[in-house]
């Protein structure tokens, strides 16, 4: 399973893009790609995945700048601006508090001095998507500091950033936060799930299920999996593009359907949940699986005529993320709250 996850990961981090499924070190490296490889590492809980959770994490050590932001992308040991996101600190800071309050002492200890640094960026936020990770970190975060009146505040400043705009955005049959779907469009939702597991706020709860369920029933409507293209994305009046279909929005959908499950109870979600994951295996509009079972890796996008041959590490990791956390789902094991991609 973890095969192509070792040969992309060097000493400094994982490497972003590969040429089909041989790592391409020119490409560099991204807070991005090592935010995400370090909750799949921590959540292989055995010391091979301790050993990666200890190259992603210095890495994020090594990324972020003295105002507790991040640069994003490293080529040849010097960080560029090119990647440099909100988005970018808020997948870092969900990371971190992830490895907080699941790494072993030392990488906890590390997650923290991360989240200390960072914590007061926190409302600079104006990205939907940052608002959203930042949102579910601070879950996990409560959880090492419960009842912190800062951590409550700040979620709720965060959760009703998106409520606002979902306010602002939605009307008639378009349900939705802004007035076009582009990227990992169902964390929204998912943040406010959780939003709601550590507030018990009704209005959270209500506009999380109203924008999934609008989501959904747009993604689902063929009975498979049909995820909203990068050729154009979805605007409002239009149709959605049906190409390029990126792994990560699946993995997106997948752990939305989870912690829809987690607060609601509704099995529905398990169902989507699943049909959601199969889109890896072949149940979508290709019938190709995105899963390569020679590299154990997954390609980067379904095209027009079939995949793309590149195995990169944002499909990796998004796709080892939902696959773990689906698997706990269908064990029976306890999951309070369903990080991110």
């Amino acid at each position: 399973m973890y095969k192509h996850l070792f040969k992309m990961t060097d000493k400094n981090g994982i490497i972003q893009f590969s040429k089909k499924d041989e790592p391409d070190k020119s490409s560099g490296y991204t807070v991005d790609d090592n935010a995400r490889a370090l909750i799949v590492s921590l959540n292989m809980k055995n010391e091979e995945g301790r050993e990666l959770s200890k190259i992603y994490a210095n890495f994020l050590k090594e990324a972020q700048k003295e105002d507790g932001s991040f640069s994003n992308l490293k080529v040849d040991k010097n960080f560029l601006p090119d990647l440099d996101s909100e988005d970018c600190f808020g997948r870092a800071f969900l990371a971190s508090c992830y490895v907080a309050t699941h790494g072993d002492a030392e990488l906890k200890n590390l997650g923290l001095n991360l989240i200390l640094k960072s914590i007061e960026y926190i409302g600079n936020i104006r990205s939907l998507r940052a608002a959203a990770y930042c949102l579910i970190g601070l879950f996990y975060l409560e959880d090492i500091f419960p009842g912190n009146r800062f951590i409550m505040e700040s979620a709720k400043k965060l959760a009703y950033h998106l409520i606002e705009k979902y306010q602002q955005n939605s009307c008639g049959e378009w349900q939705w936060f802004e007035d076009r779907l582009t990227y990992c469009n169902a964390l929204l939702p998912h943040s406010l799930f959780s939003y709601y597991e550590l507030s018990s706020d009704k209005n959270a709860l209500k506009v999380a299920k109203k924008t999934l369920k609008f989501l959904s029933s747009a993604l689902f409507k063929k009975g498979y999996l049909n995820i909203v293209g990068n050729r154009g994305w979805w605007n409002k009046e239009d149709k959605p593009p049906l190409f390029d279909q990126q792994p990560v929005d699946a993995a997106s959908i997948i752990l939305a359907c989870l912690q829809a499950y987690i607060a609601t109870g509704d099995k529905e979600y398990m169902v989507l949940a699943r049909v959601a994951f199969n889109w890896y295996m072949g149940e979508n509009i290709n019938k190709v699986p995105l899963i390569n079972d020679k590299t154990q890796g997954c390609h980067d996008a379904l095209v027009p005529d079939g995949v793309n041959l590149n195995q990169g590490a944002e499909a990796l990791v998004s796709y080892l993320m939902a696959c773990q956390l689906l698997n706990e789902f269908e064990r029976g094991n306890a999951v309070e709250c369903v990080p991110a991609v």
